[in-house]
């Protein structure tokens, strides 16, 4: 029997005569939706928010990465559609999944999105589909939770259906890059499932590089977004090392980009943010406690960036002793930056969320300018801080405040207008140097 569903599923994904379901409509999603449609698949998106659903409808992208023209496009063509019927999966030859991956209150693998997005599958689950995992996991989620919730209905993997996974790799305002662009990792426990992924991958991104087990794929993954994290740990470090020493470690990692081989530039910065960085290398050293393998290095690197907010709070605080005779407990602070990174409005895991908590637990104020997020939104962990709103870029009002923190250098804010209105300016990213401006009353931190 596998042989002749597998045949027939293959056939069906190169002649484009198949369905595709992206389960998850969010920056992973709505993108691989749009760059499956764009492949010339009929695809249909499924999302729990029903708020989702009414923007799609009306032809409103709510993803910077896709732009209302071409979701406009996509659905004006009928080559997409969404739907928050699950039941619509039996009609998918090919299902993906991009649902959230978060840690829980214990820092430990939240995978409860994974498995109940499984189970909806199960319900509709037929011979010769394709289930795809792109959430990022630790090695062994495919096989050991997905596959399990999967089979529960007496169809088998490798045989009935196929299974494998490929890790997303968006990267939220890189314009050099798209979903069709960046090279797709594909592993799975079968030849047939494998060749399936790069069939369907294949007519959509340019490149496929396929590994020999989903596992595989899943570390891969891992290791990407551990290696950003270790080396900006270190580089965090280094910041706090040479700034007792009087040395700038803007300048230090400039000049040693110049070396044309064997460094890559890396920059500190308040704090890691996003849903990968500080998140990731967390799954691996839970999952390496089954091997009884600590995960030393890993773990350390958490620690250090994790510290960085109260640190840039701590050096906040002396900034405005030294420069404004202010204390922090008194003083209003602009926070220069909502989001997680530069250009985008996503502020998942920002750091600029746990700097306004710091500020206020130590007594001051703080309100915050981004030009991309005008309200903050109800988190899981910041709840309290849902429904502030970004108060106007202005001379006036930044003038109101004691000191204004630079969290986020977006491109859009005009730095030398900052350093001619702002009574105090602490900055985190050296936005300030870069733009030209230094004075007196401009602190790196």
């Amino acid at each position: 029997m596998t042989s002749q569903v597998f045949e027939m599923l293959l056939a069906r994904i190169a002649e484009r005569r198949s369905q595709v379901g992206v389960i998850g409509l969010g920056y992973v999603g709505l993108p691989l939706a749009m760059a499956t449609a764009r492949g010339g698949f009929a695809v249909m998106g499924f999302d729990v928010d029903p708020g989702k659903i009414v923007k799609i409808e009306a032809r409103e992208s709510y993803i910077e990465a896709v732009s209302d023209a071409v979701l406009r496009a996509e659905c004006e063509a009928g080559r997409f559609t969404a739907t928050d019927d699950f039941s619509k999966l039996a009609d998918c030859d090919v299902i993906v999944i991009c649902v959230p991956t978060p840690l829980s209150r214990h820092r430990e693998p939240d995978l409860s999105f994974v498995e109940r997005t499984s189970a909806q599958i199960a319900r509709y689950l037929r011979a010769g589909q394709l289930v795809v995992l792109e959430s990022t996991t630790y090695p062994g989620t495919t096989n050991e939770v997905v596959r399990p919730i999967l089979e529960a209905g007496g169809l088998v993997a490798g045989r009935d259906f196929f299974l494998g996974f490929s890790p997303e790799r968006e990267d939220p305002g890189n314009r050099d890059f798209t979903t069709s662009t960046i090279p797709k990792v594909v592993g799975a426990d079968s030849p047939e499932a494998n060749a399936l992924m790069q069939a369907y991958y294949g007519a959509v991104v340019e490149t496929v590089v396929p590994v020999s087990s989903a596992a595989t794929a899943e570390a891969v993954k891992l290791t990407e977004n551990i290696f950003r994290a270790v080396n900006i740990a270190l580089v965090n470090e280094l910041k706090v090392v040479y700034a007792a020493m009087g040395i700038d470690i803007w300048e230090v990692v400039d000049a040693a980009r110049t070396k044309p081989f064997g460094f890559m530039p890396f920059y500190p910065g308040p704090g890691l943010g996003g849903h990968c960085i500080p998140i990731d290398p967390f799954y691996l050293t839970w999952k390496s406690r089954e091997y009884d393998e600590p995960t030393r290095f890993i773990e350390l690197a958490g620690e250090i960036n994790s510290a960085m907010p109260r640190r840039v709070v701590r050096l906040l605080a002396e900034a405005l002793d030294r420069k404004a005779g202010k204390a922090l407990s008194r003083s209003h602070v602009l926070v220069l930056g909502l989001a997680y990174k530069k250009n985008v409005p996503d502020i998942r895991e920002s750091p600029s969320l746990k700097l306004i908590e710091l500020i206020e637990e130590a007594g001051g104020t703080a309100s915050y300018h981004d030009p991309h997020v005008a309200e903050i939104p109800k988190t899981r962990e910041y709840s309290h801080l849902a429904g502030r709103q970004s108060v106007p870029w202005s001379e006036a009002e930044v003038r109101r405040y004691d000191a204004v923190l630079i969290a986020t250098d977006h491109d859009a804010t005009d730095y030398a207008r900052l350093g001619d209105w702002a009574q105090l300016v602490v900055d985190t990213r050296n936005a300030m140097a870069r733009h030209g401006v230094v004075a007196d009353h401009v602190v790196k931190a």
